[in-house]
Formats: C-alpha cells, sequence, structure tokens
C-alpha cells in the first residue's frame, strides 16, 4: 500500500502539466483541476497505475460559462478524496466517458448528462436513466442559465 506522501509524487511526476491547479482545502480533500481533453489519461493513471478507487462523480453549474463536473477518488486505507475537477465550457458541452475505463462512472455520467446537458463521449448508452423519455431536448433540470 502506497501512501499519500508516495501519490502525491507519482501524480506531480507523471502528469505534471496536465495538473492546471491543486488545491488542498484540507488534509483530507485535494482538488486537482485540470483540461477536458485530459480527463480520460488522468483518470485512467489514477485508477489503474494508483489503484485509487471511484467514488462518485458530480456536477456543478457555475457563476461562469461553464459546468464543472468532478470525479472523486480515494485510495485505500487513507483519508484522502481526491477529486478531479474538470471545467466543461457551455460553449462545448462534451468531455470523455470514463466509463470506458471505469465501468463504476456510467449510470452516473447518465445522470449528469440528463441534469446538465454534458455529452459523454464514448459513453455506451446516453439513453435517460432518471428522467422520463419524453422528457423535453434541451431542458435541463440542474442549469442555472435554463
Amino acid at each position: 500500500m502506497m501512501h499519500w506522501d508516495q501519490i502525491k509524487t507519482e501524480i506531480q511526476t507523471h502528469l505534471g502539466q496536465q495538473v492546471q491547479r491543486w488545491r488542498e482545502h484540507n488534509p483530507r480533500r485535494i482538488y486537482i483541476d485540470i483540461h477536458p481533453d485530459s480527463l480520460l489519461s488522468v483518470a485512467q493513471f489514477l485508477f489503474e497505475t494508483l489503484s485509487a478507487r471511484f467514488i462518485i462523480a458530480s456536477g456543478v453549474d457555475t457563476p461562469r460559462d461553464c459546468i464543472e463536473v468532478l470525479y472523486h477518488f480515494d485510495f485505500q486505507g487513507l483519508p484522502q478524496v481526491l477529486s478531479l475537477r474538470v471545467a466543461v465550457p457551455k460553449s462545448r458541452l462534451e468531455v470523455d466517458s470514463l466509463a470506458p475505463v471505469i465501468k463504476g462512472t456510467f449510470w452516473i455520467e447518465q445522470e449528469i448528462h440528463e441534469l446538465f446537458g454534458i455529452v459523454f463521449k464514448n459513453h455506451p448508452d446516453m439513453k435517460h436513466l432518471l428522467l422520463p423519455e419524453d422528457w423535453p431536448e434541451g431542458n435541463y433540470p440542474l442549469r442555472r442559465d435554463l
């Protein structure tokens, strides 16, 4: 089992410029801001190389012109939760799906798609999960601007 300092060093060494910002909210909550184009490779590194465990993802419609998608991970036996934060511009609401690599993201990406309108590229099935099939196209319940 790796210690947190080892994990932090591995991330900083191997991901380098893919990490736009590293923020330790407190000793147990770490946020890493990454560009949407880096999401798949960064998540795959955490999951496959560092054995991070996917917890859940969440979406936030920010006052800025983007929707943030946060993928939350933990590491067995360690108290830290690491959140990958991706700012997806409202002018181009698409980002790579993690479902082909991390099966546990399948349903939450469907949910975020329905509630915020983000298209998860290469997701195996972007059908409705929560909303009825006849829900109006372009109406996303958790969006501030609609």
